[in-house]
């Protein structure tokens, strides 16, 4: 039976969880966020899986979680186990693409990934990451750069892309 891991840290957002199996981080929750949350990740994606609290097999996943909240990460370095429809994966992939400090239209990504009239489903493939922050879905705005939505809020989402435009050498950004 598999095993998936989970912890919830404190951030300055708020508290957030993570869940890892053994092939690696495989969702992150953020504070407040709306849709279905773990529990619905679990129910579509590990249904037959065995949840246990467990710090250690989070911990590295936390500590870079954690860094880039404040400022002192603009990459993250850690296996995933990105669960998926194939069209979420393209997706995905665009989105693991964007650079820390830069953001994408929804229309941009759907032209990426070749499916040009996909806008909507982009979107709403975002709204299904189950790798928030890992995966920055935050850095997709719509035509124009209006913010769209985002699971952890609009708010969340703002601060997060003008902590990003913001100088590393600024110290605490939060």
């Amino acid at each position: 039976m598999e095993r998936v891991h989970t912890a919830e840290f404190e951030t300055p957002f708020g508290l957030m969880r993570c869940a890892s199996t053994e092939k690696g981080l495989a969702y992150v929750g953020l504070p407040r966020a709306s849709g279905r949350g773990f529990t619905g990740w679990l129910k579509r994606f590990a249904p037959e899986a065995c949840t246990k609290e467990a710090w250690e097999p989070n911990r590295v996943a936390v500590t870079q979680l954690l860094e880039y909240l404040n400022g002192k990460r603009q990459v993250f370095e850690l296996a995933l186990d990105v669960r998926a429809t194939v069209f979420q994966s393209r997706v995905y992939d665009v989105l693991k693409e964007i650079p820390y400090g830069e953001t994408r239209t929804y229309a941009e990504i759907a032209k990426q990934i070749g499916a040009p009239r996909a806008v909507r489903a982009v979107g709403a493939a975002n709204g299904a990451n189950p790798l928030a922050l890992v995966l920055p879905c935050h850095r997709v705005v719509a035509t124009g750069g209006k913010l769209g939505g985002y699971a952890g809020g609009l708010k969340m989402k703002a601060k997060l892309l003008a902590m990003e435009h913001r100088s590393p050498l600024e110290g605490d950004l939060l």
